[in-house]
């Protein structure tokens, strides 16, 4: 008969504690890791789905349990498992095979949506991020932030009511400003208005709207638009964009004594041996970036011309205060003039 030797005993004793240690450690054992990772993707879905919903009835459109699956890319068995706990939880109900948000879902919903557009908003305002970027880190972002968080965020910018697209921000206690303006798409020839609102879903087209340098706040005459294109001017620049890409941008109709700004234009588009008065930066451009154009001397009133063109038209060197400053296309496409 056989013993077992009572070293190998301590040894496997010792190591089973070790393993089981690490796997049961609180707060920072394998287990308890893994159930934390468990809950904060379920709330993450949560705060998706409700968030979708709420666009979708903003839209006046419904959802139904395909339309989640195919809109959002989970696990489908985590997502049935989110939805039945979003029942159980009363924040949403099923109508006519549709999913539609309770009260308390709505306001849950307000407050992803708040969260969201508040850290688009400090990363337009605060940060030297690409606006491309925007989008998809608040679409992280909005899920880290407490209400607490969010508020305060809110007090850091001032309280603002739009995001950079446009967008209202909902207040602390869920009130939304009503959305002005009609589609772009819509507008009939000849018809001046000002963007208000730039989509920036779906990702490919508003790709397409950053890609034509078409910004927030322009003024734009329409000169066409039919089933294959819309056709309008803004800021002494033309733009084409197909009505699906139109479709995206909103805009406020201006009555003809509102008009007065047919003759500004862009300081990229200045030749040589031509003179401008700058009108002023456009809202594009924000943050440091702002600041830094200011401190150039690129403000309201100052004389402008063109001192030096790159051979490769990037960047250009333009003369303003007996000043000689390069800038790149994208700098120069923000800032306002009028010649003289």
């Amino acid at each position: 008969m056989s013993t077992i030797n009572p070293v190998v005993s301590l040894l496997v004793f010792f190591s089973l504690t070790i393993l089981l240690y690490y796997v049961f450690r609180p707060t920072k054992g394998i287990y308890f890791l893994l159930k934390k990772n468990y809950k904060s993707k379920t709330k993450t879905i949560i705060e998706d789905i409700l968030k979708l919903l709420y666009h979708n009835q903003v839209s006046n459109k419904n959802l139904t349990t395909n339309d989640l699956t195919d809109k959002l890319n989970y696990n489908n068995q985590l997502l049935i498992e989110s939805i039945s706990k979003m029942i159980e939880n009363e924040l949403i109900y099923m109508e006519n095979d549709s999913f539609r948000l309770t009260e308390l879902g709505n306001e849950y919903a307000l407050q992803i949506v708040r969260a969201h557009r508040l850290w688009e908003k400090f990363l337009s305002e605060k940060t030297g991020f690409d606006k491309k970027e925007w989008h998809e880190r608040a679409e992280r972002k909005e899920h880290e932030l407490s209400v607490d968080e969010t508020n305060k965020l809110s007090e850091l910018l001032g309280d603002p009511k739009y995001d950079p697209h446009g967008d209202p921000i909902p207040t602390k206690t869920g009130k939304v400003a009503p959305k002005k303006g009609v589609s772009l798409s819509e507008l009939s020839v000849g018809a001046v208005g000002r963007i208000i609102h730039i989509e920036d879903e779906p990702e490919i087209i508003y790709k397409q709207i950053l890609a034509e340098k078409i910004h927030l706040d322009s003024q734009i005459r329409v000169v066409e638009n039919n089933r294959m294109r819309v056709v309008f001017h803004s800021e002494g620049e033309k733009f084409v964009l197909a009505p699906v890409v139109a479709g995206n941008i909103t805009v406020l109709v201006l009555e003809n004594q509102a008009v007065s700004e047919e003759n500004i234009m862009r300081l990229s588009s200045l030749q040589e041996n031509e003179v401008a008065k700058i009108i002023g930066l456009s809202k594009e451009c924000r943050g440091e970036n702002r600041r830094r154009l200011l401190d150039l001397g690129f403000v309201r009133g100052a004389i402008v011309e063109v001192d030096l063109r790159n051979p490769l038209k990037d960047p250009t060197a333009f003369l303003i205060k007996g000043t000689s400053i390069a800038l790149r296309e994208n700098q120069a496409s923000k800032i306002l003039i009028k010649k003289e």
